[in-house]
């Protein structure tokens, strides 16, 4: 990605849809997550050059209280990491998936402002570290900070402003938005999903991800950006001209 303004998003959105949706078709949803994945990287390095240097870094879990939300193929892949891992880390004294009930019984439903005064830490930030931070959404990717002091000041309510890196959050909106049109085109519920509560749902219907590449929308009780879809998927078509 050249630049990040006027046509040089735009053609990276493109760009981006059009090799997603050949994923997608040829190999599947968890590759072209990798995909998401490994673009996020590449192209924020490249757009942080000569920014400052973020401070996130493990152990800093100061944004972790934060409402986070997801794509069915992050759900899915997070479920299955749950899955597979769930015996090793109880043998260690860790139930994450009953965390994970606990995080969405306790803020299933509460406005975004509510949760972070709750200041309740992510269920899967375990002694101060991320158990899934190699697989996070890109939601989490996207939402750096320059300053770690001041991100630990605004989760204790002492500041309102923290400096995040812009290059983080635009590359992380423009693939996340070419993913959703992809997953669209390819006729597969494309929408955010509140992330604890799509869990929750994932795990306990063992049919879901099956139902999701059938066209079905098993993870519809979670959605978290149904007054925004209209107008996306309007964006997503002006875009196809």
């Amino acid at each position: 990605m050249s630049d990040t303004t006027g046509h040089g998003a735009d053609a990276f959105f493109r760009e981006q849809r059009a090799a997603f949706t050949h994923t997608l078709a040829t190999q599947g949803s968890e590759a072209a997550l990798l995909q998401a994945w490994d673009s996020f990287d590449g192209n924020v390095a490249i757009q942080s050059e000569g920014q400052p240097p973020v401070e996130c870094a493990k152990g800093c879990a100061s944004c972790c209280t934060l409402r986070v939300t997801a794509l069915a193929p992050e759900v899915f892949v997070l479920a299955d990491y749950l899955r597979a891992t769930a015996p090793a880390l109880q043998r260690h004294g860790i139930d994450l998936i009953g965390a994970v009930r606990a995080a969405d019984a306790a803020t299933r439903g509460l406005h975004e402002a509510t949760r972070v005064a709750a200041r309740r830490r992510c269920a899967f930030v375990v002694q101060g570290v991320c158990l899934l931070h190699r697989a996070r959404p890109l939601a989490c990717r996207g939402h750096a900070s320059h300053d770690r002091r001041a991100c630990a000041d605004a989760a204790a309510g002492r500041v309102d402003e923290v400096p995040f890196s812009g290059p983080h959050r635009l590359v992380r909106l423009l693939l996340q938005s070419a993913l959703q049109a992809a997953l669209r085109d390819q006729g597969k519920a494309w929408g955010a999903y509140e992330l604890n509560h799509a869990l929750v749902l994932a795990l306990d219907r063992p049919g879901a991800q099956a139902g999701w590449k059938q066209g079905e929308d098993p993870l519809a009780d979670a959605a978290a950006d149904l007054e925004l879809r209209a107008a996306m998927a309007a964006g997503f078509d002006e875009m196809r001209l």
